[in-house]
């Protein structure tokens, strides 16, 4: 297992509601090991690389309306 931490500034978390919706969006994804979102927009993710990667990750937060921050 090859284990990785990112830490990713997102948009469309304003509220608790939303980063349910983000634990939502990331629920029984595959290899995911950890996810961690505050109100800032800051999310944590460990993945293990074998099985998934970080593009896959900010796939299924997109698609549950959370895009990566174009600072």
């Amino acid at each position: 297992m090859t284990e990785y931490t990112d830490t990713l500034q997102v948009t469309g978390i304003r509220c608790e509601r939303c980063v349910n919706r983000l634990a939502l969006a990331l629920e029984g994804h595959e290899g995911l090991l950890a996810a961690n979102a505050n109100l800032m927009g800051r999310v944590i993710l460990t993945w293990d690389e074998d099985v998934t990667d970080r593009d896959a990750l900010v796939a299924a937060m997109a698609r549950g309306g959370f895009h990566l921050r174009e600072d």
